[in-house]
């Protein structure tokens, strides 16, 4: 049989990087947790190696028996916890101590453990304060009448919570081995580029996505609108993609089990370019924009407009949903009109608008319903808490031509004319962005997203009729998509097939894009 002391500072693995001992400690502590207690054992005996440290088992004896003195005289012997770390155990073992000794009726014993040690330790008045308070309420024990089951338990308690304070290696982090395996499956997903699989990581192989399960070629190409195509959008649930043109229309799209995407509705009712749709939440109702016109409310099921907002000279420029989709947020070029909100029939519910509020350019609800996030007179982003009614202002040296928020609430993108775009953190208050380019935008709007599993992919269309694509952690472009004659002018990523990308473009089509196909022969008819 191997003992500890065999092993010793011996070394494992190709780079000599693991410890033997902790790798065999770690190991037990794992079979403990996951109910394979009598291999835990045999290991323990075979390599002389305990999931407990010798320390922590005197202690254990020592709560368990009660020896508060010898309990406290262990913590004076340890070498390399820092003082708060003491105190912190300290007080979790006095606080013990004291209780027993109060249900016990030998308050002389209390009082003179709490002069001994609160002196010695270093326990502050706030600890003091807090660990008085803690014993007059007894957690809902009655003094005297704690029984001795009642007792261990307690004192089992104060076991594990003592496990979770004391340092390694007196103690393990709980679940360690765990941790370390869910740590490296991490790093393997975060070095993987192509990240678009939601199959979980085999620990039997290095995790690696190909890029040919990545949307980089044309799958379908739409050509139903007539004119310069500006907007395109997936529901949330990504089985319908809308879009809107020049034409005059919009149009609702059915997404197909088999990735194909097939018309469902023309939307006709504006008088002028519609610039922009949005889905709500629930993905029973489309909003629809007018460019310098009404916004109009659409049923997806049947393809019939329920209601018109704005008209009587509100001209609305943007619009957005709150999550439970019975709520929308409109914004305005004028800056007399600024921000409503209205519920579904019309009715407002709250504006937002004065002499100081300037013309709105786009506008976002972040998916938690937290923040409503406007851009302002061109180079302004405001983020206004909608809770707290605190507001963040975040300026722009060049102008923003739009805006688009991450589906976990924490991030939102801006595209600027200065042919960049820019990733702002929406709580944490980064004070610089992070940039990506290589994309052209210098004279139209341009619409980008965020897409992929986690949001990790941004794409964005450019004047030059390319789609870009970025992994969030590189400001150089990923892939760059041929196939638009035009300026690409939106682009969307399905959020449920992260694996389909759409774009619109001057050229009067939509793109679907996918994964490069095994044989070009099937892709030789794109055309709906």
């Amino acid at each position: 049989m191997e003992t500890s002391d065999d092993i010793g500072d011996d070394v494992i693995g190709p780079r000599g990087l693991i410890k033997k001992q902790e790798l065999v400690r770690i190991i037990i502590q794992c079979l403990y947790a996951l109910g394979y207690s009598k291999s835990a054992t045999c290991l323990e005996s075979e390599s002389g190696i305990t999931c407990k440290s010798p320390e922590f088992e005197l202690f254990e004896s020592h709560i368990l028996d009660g020896n508060w003195g010898d309990c406290i005289e262990c913590l004076h012997k340890i070498n390399g916890m820092d003082d708060e770390t003491r105190a912190s155990v300290s007080f979790l073992i006095l606080e013990q101590c004291l209780l027993e000794c109060l249900d016990c009726g030998n308050i002389s014993l209390a009082l003179d453990m709490m002069r001994k040690q609160f002196s010695s330790l270093k326990i502050g008045a706030e600890m003091v304060h807090r660990l008085s308070y803690e014993l007059l309420t007894l957690k809902g024990l009655r003094l005297g009448c704690i029984d001795s089951d009642s007792v261990q338990e307690l004192r089992k308690k104060l076991l594990s919570n003592l496990e979770k304070v004391l340092p390694p290696p007196i103690t393990l982090p709980e679940r360690r081995l765990e941790h370390l395996v869910e740590m490296a499956i991490s790093a393997l997903v975060d070095s993987c580029i192509y990240h678009t699989s939601s199959d979980s990581v085999s620990l039997y192989r290095d995790h690696h996505c190909d890029r040919d399960q990545f949307p980089t070629e044309t799958t379908q190409i739409l050509t139903n609108h007539q004119h310069e195509v500006w907007s395109v959008q997936f529901s949330n649930n990504g089985e319908y993609l809308a879009s809107s043109s020049r034409d005059c229309t919009a149009i609702i799209w059915k997404v197909q089990d088999d990735n194909r995407v097939t018309l469902r509705f023309v939307l006709r009712s504006h008088e002028k370019p519609v610039s922009f749709v949005a889905w709500s939440p629930d993905n029973t109702m489309l909003l629809t924009c007018g460019n310098r016109e009404v916004l109009k409310l659409w049923d997806v099921e049947t393809g019939i407009c329920r209601h018109t907002f704005g008209g009587d000279g509100f001209v609305v420029s943007c619009c957005a949903w709150f999550p439970d989709s019975k709520r929308l947020v409109c914004g305005s070029s004028d800056p007399k009109k600024g921000i409503y909100m209205w519920d579904c029939e019309g009715n407002e519910i709250k504006a937002w608008k004065g002499m100081r509020m300037p013309k709105v350019l786009d506008i976002a609800v972040t998916p938690d319903g937290e923040n409503l996030i406007s851009i302002f007179s061109d180079k302004e982003i405001r983020i206004l808490n909608l809770a707290t009614n605190a507001e963040r202002v975040i300026s722009e040296e060049h102008s923003i031509t739009s805006l688009s928020v991450s589906g976990d609430s924490n991030y939102l993108i801006v595209n600027l004319n200065s042919q960049e775009i820019h990733l702002w953190d929406v709580t944490t208050k980064w004070i610089k962005p992070r940039k990506y380019s290589g994309h052209m935008q210098q004279k139209y709007v341009i619409r980008s997203c965020f897409g992929g599993l986690n949001s990790m992919f941004i794409a964005s269309g450019s004047e030059d009729s390319k789609v870009y694509i970025w992994n969030r952690r590189s400001s150089d472009p990923l892939e760059i998509l041929s196939g638009h004659l035009k300026t690409v002018n939106s682009v969307s990523w399905n959020p449920r097939r992260p694996q389909m990308l759409a774009s619109a473009s001057d050229d009067n089509t939509i793109r679907i894009w996918g994964p490069c196909r095994s044989s070009r022969a099937e892709c030789d008819n794109f055309t709906e």
